[in-house]
């Protein structure tokens, strides 16, 4: 939530500010952030220690920082809190264009993210877009596998269909419903990725050739729900 400060070079500002920053050691969290540097900016001087204990604090600890992060040697710079003139409007409203486009600032003060870890970041958002767009879709198929005759060994029927492993596959419960004759069909749900697996393919390309049609004569879909 964004916090508003206002008057900051009066006392009732620096009290606002004192408030806040009660039991704070930065603006908005525990590490410098620039809102604190935006706050900074705006107060005039170094709070009194003895009225303003937590700002003055604060206001030390984020001199340090910037000091550090420009070690070239100040020569002073005085600022009033009178109404700008008019020569002074065209560096408020330069001002103003540069906060806009903060984020685009190339400057890195406090140890930000360098150039590679912006890279490898994106690269980790692509790959975690590019999975759940392949995942997006999954479906719960039920399939009667059905042998040659009542002589086929339905166990290595069973084994012969599971070994059947592709990407977007998963096999789960099965059993074995009698069909006549002392004919056997096994029932097997599975679930696929819509988009990895296609059940027909599935069929026609691994479960009724060569190896697994010495065991399967043919395979029929018995259900076909999206999940």
């Amino acid at each position: 939530m964004a916090v508003t400060f206002s008057d900051l070079h009066t006392e009732a500002g620096l009290k606002s500010l004192e408030s806040f920053l009660s039991g704070k050691t930065y603006i908005s969290g525990n590490q410098i952030t620039k809102d604190d540097v935006k706050v900074y900016a705006a107060v005039l001087e170094k709070p009194s220690a003895d009225l303003y204990p937590s700002a003055s604090k604060w206001y030390e600890c984020v001199a340090s920082k910037l000091s550090s992060s420009f070690p070239g040697k100040a020569t002073g710079v005085g600022i009033s809190a009178q109404a700008p003139s008019a020569e002074a409007a065209p560096v408020k409203e330069a001002a103003k264009e540069a906060d806009a486009a903060d984020d685009d600032d190339d400057l890195d003060l406090f140890g930000d993210e360098t150039e590679e870890e912006k890279k490898a970041a994106e690269e980790r958002d692509q790959a975690k877009a590019s999975t759940k767009k392949k995942e997006s879709g999954k479906s719960s198929v039920l399939m009667d596998v059905k042998p040659w005759d009542d002589e086929t060994d339905m166990k290595k029927l069973e084994e012969a269909v599971r070994s059947v492993e592709m990407p977007g596959l998963l096999w789960g419960a099965s059993k074995l419903v009698p069909v006549g004759y002392g004919i056997k069909k096994l029932t097997i749900m599975l679930t696929i990725v819509d988009d990895l697996v296609s059940v027909d393919s599935l069929i026609e390309e691994r479960l009724t050739v060569e190896p697994i049609n010495e065991y399967v004569q043919s395979c029929d879909i018995v259900a076909f729900n999206k999940i």
